[in-house]
């Protein structure tokens, strides 16, 4: 009797969480996944690994009341390593409409201020643009606080160059593990999939990575997808240019 009551709770729990699940994604065949339906502001982000992109074809497709509108385009990685397409993504990304952003991949082994002047080096933004993002995902074996005091110079370094505060990239393991606190005050794209409504992080956040098997017209591969977290009014807030509130 115990082992069938305990498997009926189980069950209901599933179907909660499947039911409660359906009123907040909508499952969209063409763009291959379930994508949340209470945000306006859907974007992507993309690398060397997405190929060649028809950028036209993505800005283009919409289907229902969702369209691409935002890009993040991986810019560099570690000391030297620029992404091999990123200044094609960059130049035709922008041609095509979109708001693009440009991130860095973060090697926290290496210096915070040489990787900062790595992205410096390869990125011209311009207004319009979302401000440079720090990705940092991985520790590599060093240790909290000198992760964090490398991070904290990219963060800076970056900041003071085109004078923006940049934003930071990670899940929401890693920012709970190294990040918190000390990075709080920078706005914040999280990845966490297979929420309902929202990322769980006890911080506020600006953009979401909720899935990473999208598909979109122009691009031969599978897409991270994105939202941000608010109306048309806030994210123009967040463009390089925007007047100051």
């Amino acid at each position: 009797m115990a082992a069938a009551t305990l498997s009926m709770v189980v069950v209901f729990m599933i179907y909660n969480w499947w039911t409660e699940r359906k009123a907040r994604f909508v499952h969209y065949p063409a763009f291959g996944i379930d994508i949340p339906v209470n945000y306006a502001i859907h974007g992507i982000d993309v690398s060397k690994y997405q190929g060649l992109i028809d950028w036209s074809a993505v800005k283009e497709m919409k289907v229902g009341h969702v369209q691409i509108g935002f890009v993040f385009i991986k810019a560099t990685e570690g000391l030297g390593n620029e992404d091999a397409l990123f200044e094609r993504n960059w130049k035709k990304a922008g041609s095509a409409g979109l708001v693009r952003g440009a991130y860095h991949f973060f090697l926290a082994t290496k210096s915070g201020k040489l990787q900062a002047d790595n992205f410096i080096h390869s990125v011209s933004i311009h207004p319009g643009d979302l401000p440079p993002v720090l990705d940092i995902e991985q520790a590599y074996g060093v240790a909290p606080d000198k992760l964090r005091e490398r991070a904290m110079e990219w963060m800076e370094t970056v900041g003071q160059y085109y004078h923006v505060t940049p934003i930071i990239y990670t899940n929401v393991e890693f920012y709970r593990k190294y990040l918190q606190d000390d990075f709080d005050r920078y706005p914040l794209w999280v990845a966490h999939y297979l929420q309902m409504e929202r990322p769980r992080i006890y911080r506020d956040w600006h953009f979401w990575q909720h899935n990473e098997a999208g598909t979109v017209e122009g691009i031969s591969t599978r897409v991270d997808f994105d939202v941000f977290n608010g109306d048309s009014v806030e994210f123009r807030k967040m463009l390089i240019g925007a007047p100051s509130p």
